[in-house]
């Protein structure tokens, strides 16, 4: 295998800081190198907010990968998350120039840039520009209108926006932990990179990451994006309520909802009862595993309501391909059957595949994120463009540069 780059991603997350190193091979074959877990804390629902725990919880991350693989780490690709984190779908019409009236790439490009003209609050950042299909003279469904005879062009673009104090603070957390950033990634599109196949995404598909404390949704058709978002719920409501319900701590609700746990009520015995005793309280208190489970139920039920809305928000009709779940979260028991239930689609969960090297721990949904920032790495560097850029908040020159190959290779 010819090595073409390393890269590496961050994934700052509500439970959990993971940070992956990949070697891409010229034909785009991914292989983990290293990789470091550590437990997070200094976030909240997906945002920064406290700057020291969170630093030190990425440098323990980063040191971890760096010691498995013997290399070390100064630029990464890092999943922005937390539910300031928006988007809008906005077009862009230019003249095309030129004496031959032949699209060229930088009509392509300017088109981009007016509709990425769109005014955005001012508190907002793009993250993203992602074009989702072009029209020629009013001709509709063009994926690539390089070369074609025009007098017009418009392109359609799906726009990524953030909270710009929330991308400072945590750019400010990966450059105190040592780590430039390549560019910074919606963590919904990341994990878009890891679990979808492109037949799906031409489809129609919705892929949802359901962390610790927020739900990332990216709705696609056509092959491409058209609806972001972030809903302020995840696995941690989930345990609080089972906390609160049977008046015990949150580990050791943690404990009872990950052994015992389901969304599928169908099967549960009545009488089934769980000793508490063995979590570490006192001894001889049990409880019902239908009450556990019952408290489960309610509130995935309601996450899964959630999501049914902020979909039909989006405006888009049908998703054929349905509902494609991963995140930590999502790997609880029945919650497939409960989502099919809910939002009667197909609903599957979907880990990372395709990777190879240290993979074991890698394959399970909770590390779509991380390895999806490699996938979105690896399009740049598969197009053949050196990785060498200095960071900007909001993606810096290897956005710019990724927008470029994109446009010549969409």
């Amino acid at each position: 295998m010819e090595r073409e780059a390393v890269l590496v991603g961050i994934d700052v997350g509500t439970s959990k800081v993971c940070t992956l190193i990949g070697e891409v091979s010229r034909d785009g074959r991914m292989t983990v190198m290293g990789h470091g877990t550590v437990t997070s804390s200094g976030l909240k629902k997906g945002v920064v907010v406290n700057i020291d725990q969170t630093v030190r919880s990425i440098a323990e991350s980063v040191e971890r990968a760096e010691r498995l693989s013997g290399w070390k780490i100064d630029r990464a690709f890092v999943a922005v998350g937390g539910q300031h984190v928006e988007s809008l779908n906005s077009p862009g019409q230019v003249a095309v120039s030129g004496p031959r009236k032949e699209v060229s790439r930088e009509d392509v490009l300017r088109a981009v840039e007016v509709a990425r003209a769109v005014s955005i609050p001012s508190n907002q950042v793009v993250l993203h520009v992602e074009r989702r299909g072009f029209k020629v003279d009013g001709q509709e469904g063009v994926k690539d209108p390089l070369g074609m005879s025009a007098l017009r062009l418009e392109v359609e673009t799906h726009i990524v926006t953030a909270s710009a104090t929330a991308v400072q603070n945590l750019t400010k957390c990966v450059s105190a932990a040592g780590v430039k950033i390549d560019e910074l990634v919606a963590n919904s599109l990341g994990s878009a990179e890891a679990v979808l196949s492109e037949t799906e995404k031409e489809l129609g598909v919705a892929v949802a990451d359901i962390g610790a404390g927020t739900i990332d949704l990216a709705l696609f058709a056509d092959g491409s994006p058209f609806h972001t978002s972030v809903l302020p719920v995840g696995g941690n409501n989930v345990t609080n309520d089972v906390a609160i319900g049977l008046k015990t701590t949150l580990q050791i609700a943690e404990e009872l909802k990950i052994a015992h746990g389901t969304s599928d009520l169908r099967g549960i015995d009545e009488s089934e009862e769980i000793a508490v005793s063995m979590l570490g309280e006192d001894a001889g208190r049990t409880v019902s595993r239908l009450e556990v489970c019952q408290i489960v139920e309610a509130r995935m039920r309601e996450m899964f309501e959630l999501l049914r809305s902020e979909m039909a928000r989006s405006g888009h009709g049908m998703l054929p391909a349905g509902l494609v779940l991963t995140g930590g979260a999502a790997q609880l028991a029945g919650t497939a059957e409960l989502g099919r239930e809910v939002l009667e689609m197909p609903v599957r969960i979907a880990a990372p595949a395709g990777i190879g090297g240290l993979v074991d721990t890698l394959l399970n949904p909770a590390f779509a994120t991380g390895v999806g920032l490699l996938r979105w790495g690896a399009t740049a560097v598969v197009a053949g463009e050196p990785l060498r850029f200095e960071s900007a908040p909001g993606g810096g020159g290897l956005a710019r540069l990724r927008d470029a190959i994109r446009s010549i290779f969409p």
